[in-house]
């Protein structure tokens, strides 16, 4: 079992954070953003609850967006370095997705899923997954697919 709290912060060091439950899902993005804002074929955001987040030093910039779907976004990220450390929905849906890079410890990082694979690089799907071309409606199978893999408890 992974222990939490999860732990993690920007490149530079200046934003530290901390998750008190256990994810709800982790899973690849392929939409347009991510490819952008992360400078590679997609990203592999880990979802948690808003409640569970919590930045334990520094002071986060936030930024806003419209994602691929037209949804208002909101961002995290550090002032001094840059990097993103999670996103949101506005208004809040009461869920974030952390950059699962950003965590002190990636070993259990396992996407069960891939979203907006139409516009994912051809090379970057393979493997088990759940596919999903854009947005899903449904997030309840990556979430027991999730669940499924024992890596926390419930």
């Amino acid at each position: 079992m992974v222990p939490l709290p999860l732990t993690g912060g920007c490149q530079c060091g200046a934003l530290r954070y901390e998750v008190r439950q256990a994810p709800l899902m982790v899973y690849n993005c392929h939409c347009t953003n991510c490819q952008r804002i992360g400078g590679g074929a997609f990203s592999t955001p880990v979802t948690v609850l808003d409640a569970a987040f919590a930045f334990t030093a520094g002071e986060p910039r936030k930024f806003e967006w419209k994602s691929d779907a037209g949804n208002a976004r909101f961002g995290y990220l550090c002032g001094t370095c840059g990097s993103r450390i999670a996103h949101g929905a506005v208004p809040s849906s009461g869920v974030l997705s952390l950059r699962s890079g950003t965590l002190d410890d990636t070993r259990w990082v396992e996407p069960v899923g891939d979203i907006w694979t139409r516009s994912a690089q051809p090379w970057a799907l393979s493997g088990d997954r759940i596919r999903v071309e854009q947005q899903p409606s449904d997030y309840g199978p990556f979430v027991e697919r999730f669940r499924r893999q024992g890596k926390f408890a419930f």
